[in-house]
């Protein structure tokens, strides 16, 4: 299995990231639930990023954020034939784990650093999502019921209320912050790193109230979006 990985990667594996691949091919086949050994491997996984089959994949955002999934959607690639298709496709695409499990032990599986660092994804990442969308909700709620039909332009007006400024200023500062192409154009793991510039953005730039009712916006739509599930 390892000379195919490698084959495949097109790069050289750490000796703990190799681990990680082969400890998931393993524990799997010896029985142990395949998301539970998933998570064993990314405990023991550690480059923050890399490229694997001509696609760069960032792991940890700006040193701080981990993409927990991202990472899972990477070693599961290398079982593919022993993994229930249906299963993951529920985890990495609705974050839908296959089995019960508490935030302790899940946190006791991936290790305590890389949770802390899950967390700041979590907030950073995702609740921000959540509260871009939560707003755009409310802006586009707002014109229906004033009879304003015109629903372009909305999320421009979301980012304003919500950043105090536009989108396009915002991606052109963090493009030239990062050494970027300043075109506006975004791959999916430097949108999550602009989400990301954009939290840390608001933090700085926001009343501690404000910061927290609006981060409080967010979390209670992923609550609401998760519960229909």
């Amino acid at each position: 299995m390892s000379a195919n990985v490698t084959r495949q990667t097109h790069s050289v594996q750490s000796a703990d990231d190799q681990q990680a691949i082969d400890h998931l091919a393993g524990a799997i086949r010896s029985g142990t639930p395949w998301f539970i050994a998933l998570l064993e491997a990314i405990n023991l996984w550690e480059s923050p990023q890399e490229v694997y089959k001509r696609k760069r994949y960032r792991y940890l955002i700006e040193g701080q954020a981990f993409d927990w999934l991202l990472l899972a959607q990477r070693l599961l690639d290398t079982v593919e034939g022993l993994v229930p298709k249906e299963e993951v496709t529920e985890l990495l695409f609705k974050g839908v784990f296959p089995i019960e499990m508490s935030r302790t032990e899940f946190r006791r599986l991936i290790g305590a650093k890389k949770y802390r660092a899950y967390l700041n994804y979590f907030y950073g990442v995702e609740v921000e999502q959540a509260l871009e969308l939560a707003v755009e909700r409310e802006v586009r709620k707002e014109r229906k019921a004033s009879g304003w039909r015109p629903m372009t332009g909305i999320e421009g007006e979301a980012y304003d209320r919500v950043y105090g400024c536009d989108k396009a200023v915002l991606l052109s500062i963090f493009q030239r912050e990062k050494g970027y192409p300043d075109n506006g154009c975004l791959s999916i793991g430097q949108l999550k790193e602009f989400t990301y510039w954009l939290f840390k953005y608001r933090m700085a730039n926001s009343e501690k109230e404000v910061f927290a009712s609006d981060t409080r916006k967010g979390i209670n739509l992923i609550h609401r979006l998760r519960s229909k599930r």
